[in-house]
């Protein structure tokens, strides 16, 4: 359980680096999910919210991406290097292999 709690809040720090609010909410959302659940005794359902808890560190880490707006009309998105993946170029008119 430490250790999910732990992980979660080091996904927390890298996912939303420099931007305290949202730093804040998630700690407070964090820290009062494992509180309400502090004195929960079924194994089962313990495993449980271990599972959730371990979806919810993947889809932080995986999906959320920092914005910033810089002006009226212009966010500027701040992807993390482990969001970034090799991309295959579109092809308007593919051609076809040719056989060896």
């Amino acid at each position: 359980v430490l250790k999910i709690f732990k992980l979660l809040h080091r996904t927390r720090q890298e996912v939303f680096k420099n931007d305290t609010k949202a730093l804040e909410a998630a700690r407070q959302k964090i820290n009062e999910e494992f509180k309400n659940n502090r004195d929960e005794t079924s194994e089962e359902k313990i495993n449980e919210l271990l599972k959730i808890a371990s979806d919810v560190e993947v889809i932080l880490r995986t999906s959320v991406i920092q914005a910033v707006h810089t002006d009226s009309d212009r966010i500027v998105l701040i992807p993390r290097k482990d969001l970034l993946q090799d991309n295959t170029p579109y092809i308007d008119k593919p051609t076809k292999k040719q056989e060896s």
